[in-house]
């Protein structure tokens, strides 16, 4: 019998590869109907077996569990061109982001040995992890950067209910595609900034 987390897990995949569809030239260009019918049947497909599995558990086994702010991030990616809305403030996102290249880098090196400290056991309901998170979403509050505070909330949320298989609170804030993601995003954000008085002098 399958259950919750399974659910979610294929739910989650599912996302992942309608993000991916939006990413494709001209998708995100089409109207919202026949946008929002493309995204369905997708949807629908991806749940459909494929001898013994559906195609988002063949993905689910490759990726994993997606972390919470994962589906945050990707959610976001589907509502933007699906309903036209995005957060307010972009500085948010930003924000995110450079957190999640800040705590992957100090994350999985060592959890791979790298020193003698483990920060993976911090997620075992360590006191101090969770405190540092509650003051961090609080300041996200405190300079509105909404987007932040969510997915922070979200996810502290989402472990403190079981909702996947994982007891550790790393797994619902961090996974490696979600870093190499973030990672690749504020890469292209700064090659842009770089490039944009360039563009403008040579327009002149």
């Amino acid at each position: 019998m399958i259950n919750f987390t399974d659910i979610t897990g294929l739910a989650s995949d599912t996302i992942a590869i309608c993000a991916l569809v939006l990413r494709l030239p001209g998708v995100a260009r089409l109207q919202k109907w026949p946008l929002a019918l493309l995204l369905c049947t997708i949807a629908i497909v991806t749940l459909i077996p494929f001898g013994s599995l559906p195609l988002a558990a063949y993905l689910r086994g490759v990726t994993g569990d997606l972390s919470i702010i994962s589906l945050v991030l990707l959610a976001l990616a589907i509502l933007k061109p699906l309903a036209g809305w995005s957060p307010p403030d972009d500085r948010s996102k930003i924000a995110l982001l450079f957190l999640i290249v800040l705590a992957a880098a100090g994350l999985y090196p060592m959890a791979l040995g790298l020193g003698y400290f483990d920060p993976y056991s911090l997620g075992y309901g360590n006191g101090w992890c969770i405190g540092g998170l509650l003051l961090l979403a609080l300041a996200a509050c405190y300079y509105r950067r909404a987007l932040l505070a969510f997915a922070i909330a979200l996810a502290v949320l989402a472990w403190s209910v079981g909702w996947y298989e994982s007891t550790n609170l790393w797994d619902y804030l961090l996974d490696p595609w979600l870093a190499v993601y973030a990672l690749g995003a504020l890469l292209r954000r700064g090659i842009q900034t770089l490039l944009a008085p360039r563009r403008g002098y040579s327009a002149r």
